[in-house]
């Protein structure tokens, strides 16, 4: 055999032995609900800012009342959130809901949805108590709205608070309020804060500034030393 011959010959085994492979980024495909916020997420802060009410608590009934803008009502009628004619002018649509074939509002476009859904909770004396409220308290303002009627699902405030918490809606809040987002220290739960870490921060330093223990942030974030990353993502026992 030839040089010529052994140098193929050990080019065909490695063909034969290797399977070469060229490294590929994977993007994982945004879900419906996700899409559903970066389409409204805009819109819902719009509001927010002229109507009070909390971007998040918005957006979270947009998805649940309209199934992520897939549901009837939402397709056929922009009409995101299940609000009835109730005296009505407009177009309208008809939906079995709590009885056969009742009266829906119909939009033109999904925006005149949103734009209604804040005039309609703005204008009832029975959603005043909602204003009272601090703009970023989420919780308050989903056991609110199942108080005042809006819907009569027991679960639905638990439904709205699950919606803002899985998907950070609360982040839209901070935004509007100029809280920042998460780059910023952001409230997930009862309980427990996310920081994260910034320049110059310590354990020491953070857990005096929000009262709490070196240890109680190195337990919950399972860190088995003392040393921070500036951008590393903290739960802060609060």
């Amino acid at each position: 055999m030839t040089k010529k011959e052994k140098k193929k010959d050990v080019v065909d085994k490695t063909k034969k032995g290797h399977e070469v492979t060229e490294a590929k980024t994977i993007t994982k495909p945004l879900s419906s609900t996700e899409q559903y916020i970066d389409q409204f997420a805009g819109i819902a802060k719009r509001q927010m800012r002229t109507a009070k009410i909390p971007a998040s608590i918005t957006l979270a009934q947009g998805i649940l009342e309209s199934g992520s803008g897939r549901g009837r009502l939402a397709v056929k009628g922009n009409n995101h959130f299940g609000i009835k004619c109730h005296g009505w002018q407009g177009a309208k649509i008809y939906h079995d809901d709590d009885r056969s074939k009742e009266c829906f509002r119909k939009y033109k476009e999904a925006e005149s949805s949103y734009r209604d859904h804040s005039e309609f909770l703005t204008g009832r004396k029975r959603y005043a108590n909602l204003f009272k409220l601090k703009p970023d308290d989420y919780k308050a303002w989903a056991k609110g709205l199942k108080a005042a009627g809006y819907a009569t699902d027991r679960k639905y405030p638990q439904k709205l608070i699950s919606l803002i918490e899985r998907y950070e809606l609360y982040k839209y809040d901070a935004e509007v309020l100029g809280k920042g987002n998460l780059d910023e220290l952001v409230k997930v739960n009862s309980g427990v804060l996310r920081y994260i870490v910034e320049r110059g921060d310590t354990l020491y330093s953070l857990a005096k500034r929000y009262s709490t223990t070196v240890e109680a942030i190195k337990e919950l974030n399972n860190l088995s030393s003392n040393d921070l990353a500036l951008g590393q993502e903290l739960m802060i026992p609060n």
